[in-house]
């Protein structure tokens, strides 16, 4: 009896060894000097990119007499909102911010709906002049903007459609669809046709094998091409200039521009300059803070359906 039991306790040793090897394996993994250096270049990275932002709402919090110091101020002790108020004071903050959302609003969805038909019709169809198609999107994309200004104003013009939401929007779907193209026809030729034949193997037709299996994992894709669509529309500003010259329907760039120059007839105030500038963003902030969470959830989503 001694003898078997023997026999049947010695592997043991061998199995905590084992163990302990995995164990040390798997604590100089975590602890590789390697992965230490490289997470703090991260955060490096992330503090010298974060920089900018901080200093413009520093700089918002502070007068201007502080701010032309020599001596830096870091923190904003002794800061108000009074140059905020400044900048709302003028009454023309808020037009420009509406003409900026409506024009945004617009362009997000007109850009998604064209080009996610676009996307799926090249990845999922094959028809006569799908290879001519795929060549005039590369070559609208080589097009400079500049080029286009002066028939771009006449077009809009001969329209009456200056100074107006749908010119500048039509404009800058237009500019903006092509790539987006090829940013949804990546994501769509990434989920296999096999998914939508297994459903209709299962009795759903291919509407419905599209809408319940395919766009739920097109999520992520929607998402990061509206936010660059969203992007496009927030921050441009030379077919704003040629197209909206009226100072009535201005976008937030041009307003900005606007701010800037009225504020250098006298003397350049810092404070309300940063002021403006941190309004602007505070919109694409909100705006990604809400789609970062809604990109999560459809990663997710589309990992487990898929």
């Amino acid at each position: 009896m001694t003898s078997s039991a023997s026999t049947i306790e010695a592997p043991s040793a061998p199995i905590l060894e084992v163990g302990s090897k995995h164990s040390r394996r798997s604590g100089s993994r975590r602890f590789k000097p390697s992965r230490i250096i490289l997470a703090i270049v991260g955060v490096l990275v992330s503090l010298v990119w974060l920089f900018p932002v901080y200093w413009m709402v520093n700089s918002s919090l502070l007068s201007n007499v502080v701010l032309q110091n020599t001596t830096p101020q870091f923190l904003p002790f002794g800061g108000n909102l009074d140059n905020f108020g400044a900048v709302f004071s003028g009454g023309t903050f808020f037009p420009a911010l509406g003409m900026s959302l409506a024009v945004a609003l617009i362009t997000v969805v007109f850009c998604l709906f064209f080009a996610f038909l676009a996307a799926l019709a090249i990845s999922r169809f094959k028809f006569r002049g799908r290879t001519s198609f795929v060549l005039a999107v590369l070559l609208i994309q080589m097009l400079p903007a500049e080029g286009l200004f002066i028939a771009q104003y006449k077009m809009m013009s001969s329209l009456n459609l200056l100074n107006t939401v749908v010119g500048v929007s039509i404009l800058y779907i237009a500019a903006v669809v092509p790539f987006t193209i090829w940013m949804l026809r990546g994501f769509v030729a990434g989920i296999p046709a096999d998914l939508e034949e297994a459903a209709m193997v299962d009795g759903l037709s291919r509407t419905q094998a599209f809408l319940r299996i395919t766009f739920p994992l097109l999520a992520p894709g929607l998402v990061a091409s509206g936010v660059y669509a969203f992007l496009q529309a927030w921050n441009e500003f030379t077919v704003a200039l040629v197209i909206l010259p009226d100072n009535a329907s201005q976008t937030l760039p041009l307003w900005l521009r606007g701010f800037i120059q009225q504020s250098s007839s006298h003397a350049i105030d810092w404070g309300q300059v940063m002021a403006a500038s941190t309004l602007v963003a505070v919109p694409v902030i909100i705006f990604f803070l809400i789609v970062q969470g809604r990109m999560t959830s459809g990663l997710v989503s589309g990992a487990v359906k898929g």
